[in-house]
């Protein structure tokens, strides 16, 4: 085998590997908040300690990889949703996408690692692809004109997270998985329903702003 062959091989590990600790960390964090082990998130990804010290040498650099990682889910989905025909069908694609893959399951660690360039450019880009699916929805007049896009990047955060599907998982109640999952979904789409133009009755308080998301992430924030 050649060595660019042999190479190929190892980074399509690695990728693999980095998915699978991307979902595992995501549960363990759901579990055991920012104190969650590396260990752990290892163990339940299938991957060695020593093959993944090897390839992070810290704590902090796997977090932040898998940070990418997540930030690229999110602007994929998105894309997906832009290129959606119907702005509505669009929008709640995105937000069930994104919800589905646990997006804001890595919360807990916001605030407890250096945000790297990379980081910042794809939450940036993030930011702009949900700026225009929120806008298009809005000049559609398919959703409320007051929703603003960090009010569905709290939505989904909050949504992403499910105490009864975690504790199941906790408990090993496999039996008890799909029932649980196919009750999120449906949570999902009665809270998008929520959104749509149809309702006019005033939301509550002003609109929150950005620096929810972006000063948790800030190392330096006040305590």
């Amino acid at each position: 085998m050649s060595d660019g062959r042999k190479r190929g091989r190892r980074q399509a590990e690695a990728e693999r590997n980095d998915h699978a600790l991307l979902r595992a960390a995501r549960e363990v964090l759901a579990a055991d908040g920012a104190h969650a082990s590396v260990a752990a998130i290892a163990a339940r990804a299938g991957v060695g300690i020593g093959s993944l010290y090897r390839r992070y040498r810290t704590k902090e650099e796997l977090f932040q990889r898998l940070s990418e990682l997540s930030l690229d889910q999110w602007n994929e989905a998105a894309e997906a949703g832009l290129a959606h025909e119907d702005p509505w069908a669009g929008l709640a694609g995105f937000v069930t996408a994104c919800v589905e893959f646990g997006q804001g399951s890595l919360a807990p660690i916001a605030g407890t690692i250096d945000v790297t360039p990379e980081m910042w450019a794809k939450s940036a880009r993030g930011d702009e692809l949900l700026a225009a699916i929120v806008a298009r929805a809005r000049g559609a007049g398919v959703l409320r004109p007051e929703i603003t896009p960090t009010d569905v990047s709290l939505l989904i955060e909050q949504l992403g997270s499910s105490p009864m599907l975690d504790q199941i998982r906790k408990q090993g109640r496999e039996d008890l998985v799909e029932a649980a999952v196919a009750a999120r979904r449906r949570l999902i789409a009665i809270t998008l329903d929520g959104l749509r133009a149809v309702h006019r009755g005033p939301l509550p308080g002003p609109p929150p702003g950005e620096h929810l998301f972006t000063e948790r992430w800030r190392r330096d924030s006040p305590a």
